[in-house]
C-alpha cells in the first residue's frame, strides 16, 4: 500500500515517556516488525484489537470544514503510548499498526480552492483513493479475526469502514453514529458529508442509527428522506439534553436495538461532543463522560465490528486534550468489548 506506514519500534520510543517504578501502556502493546502481507503478519498474532491512524482531512475540504483532524492521530499515540499498563487497560491484546498518510497530496489539494467547481471535483475524487485504502485495511483486519479501532481524518472514512467490514463478512453493516450530524448527503462526489449516504447506496449499509442530532443543523430534506427510509432512524440532541422528552440510556437501547441484529460499527465524531477541536466544533454538545458511556455500552455487544473515532482537529494548544479524550474512548472500548 502506497499511502501506508507502519508503526515501528523507533517510533514508539521516542512516543514513550517512562517512568522508575510504572509500566505504560505502550511498552507492552504488539508491533510488525516487517511488514509483507497484512492478513499474513496479524491472523496469527494474540491480539484482539488493531489500532491504525488516518493522517487526513481531504474529505473535510471537500466539504467545506475546518481542517486539521490530520493530527488527530498523533495527539492520540503521545497520550495513548503513556497510560498506564495495568489490569485495566489491557495492552498486550493491543497491535499498533501504523497510519494512512498523504502528505504530498494533502499540500496540492489543500492549495486548490474548495468554492471552484473543477477544484472541488479534484479534491473530491481522491478521497475515493483514501477510501480504497481505508477499506482495504479494515477489510484486512476483520478478515483476520481482529477488530478494527481507527483514529482520525475525517468522518468520510466511515465509508471505507463500513465497506471493508461488509466485505469481510459479505453481509451488508449496521451501524450507530454518535454524531451532531446525517452525515447522508448527496452523492455529489466524496467527501465528509456523505460517507454513510454513499453506503447505503451501494449496499454496504443495512440499518444506520444518527444518536444526538443537531436539530438546527439537519435540512428538511435530509429529515424527509430519513423518515422514508424505515432502515434509518435518529434521535436529537435537543430531545434528550434541552427539551428533555426522552432520556439519554433509554435512547442508547433504543438505537441497539435498531443495529444489533448483525455486525455493526461504532461511530464517534467528535463534532458531538461540547468544545472539543473539530471540524466543526460545537458550544453546544453532549459531554465527554455521555460519549464514554456511549463507547461503553455499545462496546459491550458481541456484534460490536469496529470503533471508528473522527473529526477531531487538534492545535498544539488542545493536542493533549484531544488526545486524552481519544485515549480514553479506546481504553473504554476496550474494556467493555473484553467483558
Amino acid at each position: 500500500m502506497n499511502h501506508f506506514i507502519l508503526f515501528t519500534e523507533k517510533e514508539k520510543q521516542e512516543f514513550l515517556k517512562k517512568r522508575k517504578d510504572e509500566s505504560k501502556f505502550g511498552e507492552h502493546i504488539q508491533l510488525i516488525p516487517n511488514l509483507t502481507n497484512i492478513y499474513d503478519d496479524i491472523v496469527n498474532l494474540d491480539v484482539d484489537y488493531v489500532i491504525f491512524g488516518i493522517k487526513e482531512d481531504i474529505g473535510v475540504y471537500g466539504n467545506h470544514g475546518r481542517t486539521g483532524t490530520y493530527k488527530a492521530w498523533d495527539a492520540t499515540l503521545k497520550i495513548l503510548l503513556n497510560i498506564q499498563s495495568n489490569a485495566f487497560t489491557l495492552a498486550k491484546r493491543v497491535l499498533v499498526l501504523g497510519h494512512l498518510q498523504y502528505n504530498e497530496q494533502r499540500e496540492s489539494l489543500l492549495n486548490l480552492d474548495n468554492s471552484k467547481k473543477k477544484d472541488l471535483h479534484k479534491i473530491r475524487s481522491f478521497v475515493e483513493i483514501i477510501d480504497k485504502d481505508v477499506t482495504y485495511l479494515v477489510s484486512t483486519i476483520v478478515k483476520a479475526g481482529k477488530i478494527p479501532i481507527v483514529i482520525g481524518g475525517g468522518h468520510n472514512n466511515a465509508y471505507g469502514n463500513i465497506k471493508g467490514c461488509a466485505l469481510a463478512h459479505n453481509e451488508r453493516m449496521n451501524v450507530v453514529n454518535f454524531d451532531a450530524h446525517t452525515d447522508f448527503r448527496a452523492e455529489e462526489g466524496r467527501h465528509s458529508g456523505n460517507g454513510f449516504s454513499y453506503a447505503y447506496a451501494e449496499g454496504f449499509l443495512k440499518n444506520y442509527f444518527v444518536f444526538g442530532l443537531h436539530e438546527n443543523y439537519t435540512s428538511e430534506a435530509l429529515l424527509k428522506k430519513m423518515k422514508k427510509v424505515k432502515s434509518i432512524k435518529y434521535n436529537t440532541y435537543e430531545s434528550i439534553e434541552v427539551r428533555n422528552d426522552v432520556d439519554f440510556k433509554p435512547e442508547m437501547k433504543s438505537a441497539l436495538d435498531h443495529v444489533s441484529d448483525r455486525h455493526f460499527g461504532i461511530e464517534i465524531d467528535c463534532d458531538a461532543i461540547e468544545n472539543i477541536p473539530s471540524s466543526a466544533k460545537t458550544p453546544s454538545g453532549f459531554s465527554i463522560k455521555q460519549a464514554r458511556q456511549f463507547v461503553n455500552y455499545f462496546g459491550k455487544h458481541s456484534n460490536a465490528t469496529y470503533l471508528h473515532i473522527c473529526e477531531a482537529a487538534p492545535t498544539k494548544k488542545t493536542a493533549t486534550k484531544v488526545g486524552k479524550l481519544i485515549t480514553y474512548l479506546i481504553t473504554d472500548f476496550i474494556r467493555a468489548n473484553d467483558n
